[in-house]
Order: C-alpha cells, then structure tokens, then sequence
C-alpha cells in the first residue's frame, strides 16, 4: 500500500525535529514538495526489479532515495536549502551515505546497500546501479566524472575526476577508475597494476531494472 502522502510529510518532519531540535519549522516545504518526492520515487522503484510491491519506506534503500528526492525538490525547485541540507544530513545519519540535495542523480537508479557511498556533482545517466562503499568523487582541479546509462558499480569502486563512464559499464567491486575512460559494452576489473577493461555483450543492468 502506497503511503499515505500527509503522514509521510508529518513522519518526516518529526524525524527532522527529534535530529535537529532547533525550532526550524520544516513542515511548509516538507508538504509542498511531498506529491513530486513521491511521484519520484514511485517511478524510480516501479522499474526495479527486487521492488514489485512498491514504494515503502521501510525499506532502507527506498527511504534513503526518497530523502534524496525530497531534499532535492525542496532545495532546487522551492529554493529552500535550509531544509533541504537538514533532510540531506538526516538520510546521512540514518543511512550512511553522502548525497547531497544538488547532485543530479536521474529519475531512475538503484542504491543496493546505503552504507558507504559518496555522490560528488558528476554527470548521471538513466538506469545506474551503486552498491555500498561506491565513490564517485572530483578532484581539485574541477574534473569530475561522466556517467552514461545503464552502469553498474560493484561495492567498494571508486570513479573520481576526469572519467567518462560510457554505457553498459560494469566496475568490479574495489575497482579505483582515476581520471580513465571506458569503452562502453565492458567489464573494469582489478589488475595488477592498473584496471583490466573486458569487453561483454551482457547487459548487467537488466538484472536490476524491468525496462
């Protein structure tokens, strides 16, 4: 049963007041944006395999990319960054993760474990798959990170600086990519020295979404 959009928004701001007890008052921006946050997320999850039974937040993969889509509607559309940075710093404390309400991750992704994982302000195609322990990083020169669609990162990978991660990508779990692009149709595996790019004609992703 899909949840409830007024108790959901009180849920929320009642999580958001027990964490932060400042007296910010959340609940005009947490309601606002609510209707987009859920049709977010229930498209998101409708394309996920593991996820027939629809959204429920008391799955945790699902809760922590529903946070995101709020935080991000409630910061990028409603232009209130003060809640929007408390709802990225609750889903940090429940979950574990680093995504902040400005990354642009797309309408459809999967986190398949939370802890761990580190979102820089990359570029982001549809149909991405992260496991726990993933970093996608910039470094200091202002390089960051291209992902095109339908890529699978393995827990404990890393992508930072100037990659183009092109299509149907699979990195192996501890696999570091540093300023390295990829073909495309390939695995990234671990090397002796430097990673070991395979091609393949799977399509990994099919694995985890239904279309």
């Amino acid at each position: 049963m899909s949840p409830d959009p007024v108790k959901l928004a009180a849920f929320v701001c009642r999580q958001l007041e027990n964490f932060y007890p400042d007296d910010h008052d959340s609940r005009p921006s947490v309601t606002a944006a609510m209707p987009a946050a859920l049709d977010r997320i229930r498209r998101c999850v409708s394309q996920v395999v593991a996820w027939p039974q629809g959204f429920d937040p008391q799955y945790s993969g699902q809760y922590a990319s529903f946070l995101y889509f709020l935080s991000n509607e409630i910061g990028m559309n409603l232009k209130d960054g003060v809640t929007a940075t408390r709802l990225f710093l609750l889903n940090k404390a429940l979950h574990g993760l680093e995504l902040f309400y400005e990354v642009p991750l797309p309408e459809v992704f999967l986190i398949g474990h939370t802890p761990g994982l580190v979102f820089a302000k990359a570029t982001f195609g549809s149909h991405l798959v992260f496991h726990q322990n993933c970093t996608i990083g910039h470094k200091l020169d202002g390089h960051r990170p291209v992902f095109e669609d339908r890529i699978v990162m393995f827990p404990g990978s890393m992508v930072i600086g100037h990659c183009h991660i092109r299509r149907n990508t699979v990195i192996a779990p501890g696999v570091c990519l540093v300023d390295t692009d990829t073909p495309g149709d390939c695995y990234v595996l671990p090397g002796p020295g430097r990673p070991v790019i395979k091609p393949h004609k799977k399509e990994f992703w099919r694995r985890y979404f239904t279309s």
